[in-house]
């Protein structure tokens, strides 16, 4: 097996009405891993509904930005850069953006996958490796 740095561009970045996702590490593209791992934007003021991952552990690291966490359903928390939040596997959690500037988190699935069902989302739209994400305004 040949071990190579994973080049962003030659990702797709997946886009919604919250903001944006690009995948680095997948086990679907990168062989023999078995988690994923990716950077995730959240638009300001804008944030991920409340979901769960049934089959996977999350584990978000805060880049840049501020906003409030909930976990498991219990009142949300403010969270800024250098800050970890561990989502164990099944537990309802939701990330928003209270800042006026983009929020960026590095998210990682374990087991890797759960990324998937990003794309039965209403307003999820790809684009292509290589291409620029435009925002839109509302």
């Amino acid at each position: 097996m040949r071990l190579a740095a994973v080049d962003p561009h030659s990702r797709e970045t997946m886009t919604f009405d919250w903001g944006s996702a690009k995948w680095y590490i997948q086990p679907d593209s990168v062989p023999e891993t078995g988690l994923t791992f990716g950077e995730v934007v959240l638009n300001p003021g804008r944030g991920h509904d409340r979901h769960n991952h049934p089959g996977s552990e999350e584990v978000l690291y805060v880049l840049s930005g501020t906003g409030r966490q909930m976990l498991d359903d219990e009142e949300p928390f403010d969270v800024s850069p250098g800050d970890v939040v561990h989502v164990p596997r099944g537990v309802y959690h939701s990330t928003m953006n209270t800042g006026w500037t983009p929020m960026r988190l590095i998210a990682v699935y374990n087991p890797g996958g759960e990324e998937a069902a990003l794309r039965g989302l209403p307003d999820f739209a790809p684009v292509p490796p290589g291409e620029v994400p435009r925002l839109r305004r509302e």
